[in-house]
């Protein structure tokens, strides 16, 4: 029983710190380009913030699930059986793999995004594009993380 409570909280951190560093380091890639360019004219501060925030998303993703697993496993008041715990950890990994790895790359695509905004300005929408593209598979991911979160009885 204990060990099923051990996977159960691995579960959560699986989801809630991988999406965590992958949008942390994604937000960090686009933010260090979208200072440059806001050096240069800080009058593209709103433009290129919304591409700088875009890999964020991932680690809201993660959070939500793991606070979702939280809630359903602190209910119970006991041990989680090993079968559960397992359960919630695979259910953590899909939004906690998936996360780390768009929300880094998302942050590069968003990058090259506020490279758009820096020349044509007027064209930002296709920045923004671009670095949705990528959000399609974070987005992905959750959805199966959360049908595995509700496939999970105690």
């Amino acid at each position: 029983m204990v060990l099923g409570t051990l996977y159960a909280f691995l579960g959560v951190a699986i989801a809630v710190l991988l999406s965590g560093i992958g949008s942390a380091y994604g937000v960090s890639i686009a933010g260090k380009v979208a200072a440059g360019v806001v050096t240069e004219d800080p009058k593209k501060f709103g433009q290129t913030l919304v591409l700088t925030a875009l890999p964020g998303t991932q680690g809201i993703y993660g959070f939500v699930i793991g606070m979702l697993m939280v809630f359903k496993f602190v209910g119970i008041g006991g041990p989680i059986p090993l079968e559960a715990g397992v359960r919630f950890l695979i259910a953590g990994m899909p939004v906690g793999v998936v996360g780390l790895v768009s929300a880094i790359l998302q942050g590069q695509v968003a990058a090259s995004g506020i490279g758009i905004v820096a020349k044509r300005p007027e064209e930002s929408a296709k920045g923004i594009v671009y670095a949705g593209l990528v959000e399609t598979y974070a987005i992905l991911a959750f959805i199966i993380s959360f049908f595995l979160y509700n496939a999970i009885t105690l």
